[in-house]
């Protein structure tokens, strides 16, 4: 998700910016104080923020060490003051204020990322980072709100290696462990506990952005995956729940070792209770329906690794996926994107599909019944819609390889005299039309910048729907190898009236067969490259 979106529920959710300086209150082992009068807590912020800003601007190395000095010796004297009058919270209640006041003096360091290293070299990270587990939870939610400040995108965008000194710093001294810990005794029904969760969360994205090994690393030594899919079992919506869905997304987006893990724990059955309460009804605003997609995405994602498609099957996610497209919602489009993922390569889902009767839905969207359109999507959303079709139609002919299913499957291209082989056609030339094109534009091109070799041509075309164009081929082999006279005269017919030859076709699946890599393993290449080579002789 956009940096952009992250930053405006924040503003949202929350009312108060990430820095902002509050009039300190006793933490929650004590007694809350109040600030006064309102005059009052308005000039004390407006002080704090003017003195904030006058650090800012003379803050150097020399500044940061003072700085750093400062608040090593407010840490001792609170935690001496703790352990003296530890059943006397009023004794040690102004170490406590003058400790908090030096956490949010050290937000000034966000305006100088250069000098991250020399905070590291201080060895002050890990008296920082151990402060989230202090007892007043106020003070932990201000090393949070700080954490947040000094990782934000704004700050590490434009400052790779500071940044990455200070990641690198914070996952030593055990960040991710104390930051997922202290998720757990945060209570969300009180503002402040809410945003520092937000702001965890958040902390979490930005050194995932810094080290994208953080990704798998938080998920092997924290609960964080058993935390979040525990915040997204909770009906109500709120922008939490919004930020979990995408971290969640983020985390399974590139890692198997994650998908299989949130399997492990339940995660497929658990996200499917989550996308079902959707299934008759639409969310109520843009940030729902934004959270409804990351949630499809997390099952995409989770339906990678076969174990989890048998998950996925098992849990009645088929059954689940087709319930929402007859509704004709919003998710429609989400919810054949999910099928798709699941299908590819897994037999049992796409027999299930069959049994289920799938095939009148999905061949209704194959023939251009397209329900609404996502409001954030836009004319994209058919063209998506209609290319997780073709993909989900070669899905069933590579997986039902025969009998009655393949039979049923077969039989919905000879209804209504052949209309699906004239709709197959149709679309066959259009793509072959778009790719044609594109080739045309990449050989009479030049690139002065650039030199692109043939893999990036290919690329290019890839772009341009030649992924989709071979999948349309290879579904018109499938037919033809049926050897059902009717088809295959219809077939011949229409290629005839297009004055296209099967050679070119052929050729189409020749360049498929050539191109398909070995992600699954040699012995899975092989497999797939000696089926397309079958299809091909039969035509």
């Amino acid at each position: 998700m956009a940096a952009q979106g992250k930053r405006k529920r924040e503003v949202e959710s929350n009312g108060v910016g990430v820095g902002d300086a509050r009039p300190y209150t006793e933490g929650r082992d004590g007694n809350r104080g109040g600030g006064g009068a309102e005059e009052e807590v308005d000039l004390a912020m407006l002080e704090a923020l003017e003195n904030a800003s006058e650090v800012v601007e003379v803050l150097d190395v020399r500044g940061l060490k003072k700085l750093v000095l400062a608040f090593e010796r407010k840490l001792r004297d609170n935690l001496e003051a703790r352990m003296k009058y530890a059943d006397q919270p009023d004794k040690f209640m102004e170490s406590e204020v003058d400790l908090d006041d030096e956490v949010k003096k050290m937000h000034a360091l966000a305006a100088n990322p250069d000098l991250y290293p020399e905070l590291v070299k201080l060895n002050s990270v890990g008296s920082i980072i151990g402060l989230l587990s202090h007892d007043n939870t106020d003070i932990s939610i201000a090393v949070v709100n700080l954490l947040n400040d000094l990782t934000g995108e704004d700050v590490i965008g434009e400052n790779d290696e500071p940044a990455k000194v200070l990641v690198d710093a914070l996952i030593e001294n055990n960040a991710l462990e104390l930051l997922v810990q202290n998720l757990s005794r945060m209570d969300e029904t009180d503002g402040d506990e809410a945003t520092a969760v937000f702001h965890t969360l958040s902390i979490v994205e930005n050194m995932i952005e810094v080290n994208p090994q953080v990704a798998e690393l938080v998920c092997e030594r924290t609960k964080l995956l058993r935390w979040l899919l525990n915040r997204i079992k909770v009906r109500e919506f709120d922008s939490n729940k919004l930020y979990a869905s995408e971290i969640l997304a983020i985390l399974l987006q590139n890692s198997n070792v994650n998908q299989k893990k949130l399997g492990q724990l339940n995660g497929v059955d658990t996200m499917l209770q989550a996308v079902a309460f959707y299934k008759s009804r639409d969310p109520k605003t843009n940030e729902e329906e934004e959270m409804l997609e990351n949630l499809f995405d997390c099952l995409c994602s989770l339906v990678m690794p076969l174990e989890n498609k048998d998950r996925f099957v098992k849990a009645e996610g088929v059954e689940l996926m087709i319930i929402i497209m007859k509704q004709k919602r919003l998710a429609y489009s989400s919810a054949m994107k999910t099928l798709d993922f699941a299908m590819t390569q897994c037999p049992a889902a796409c027999e299930r599909f069959v049994d289920v009767l799938g095939l009148k839905t999905l061949f209704a969207a194959f023939m251009g019944k397209v329900p609404m359109k996502s409001k954030n999507r836009g004319d994209r959303s058919q063209e998506e819609t209609e290319e997780r079709v073709i993909s989900l139609i070669a899905s069933l002919f590579d997986c039902l390889s025969r009998g009655s299913r393949r039979e049923r499957l077969l039989s919905k291209f000879m209804e209504n005299e052949f209309e699906k082989i004239d709709r197959l056609m149709e679309l066959y030339v259009r793509y072959s039309d778009r790719v044609a094109a594109e080739t045309k534009r990449l050989d009479s091109q030049q690139f002065d910048d650039v030199e692109m070799d043939d893999e990036d041509k290919y690329l290019a075309k890839m772009e341009a729907g030649l992924y989709t164009l071979q999948l349309l081929a290879l579904i018109m082999a499938h037919i033809w190898s049926a050897e059902h006279s009717g088809m295959q005269e219809r077939l011949a017919l229409l290629l005839k009236q297009r004055r296209l030859q099967q050679e070119l076709v052929k050729a189409v699946l020749q360049e498929y067969h050539d191109n398909i890599g070995d992600m699954d393993g040699p012995e899975e290449k092989e497999r797939r490259r000696g089926k397309i080579q079958k299809l091909i002789s039969s035509m």
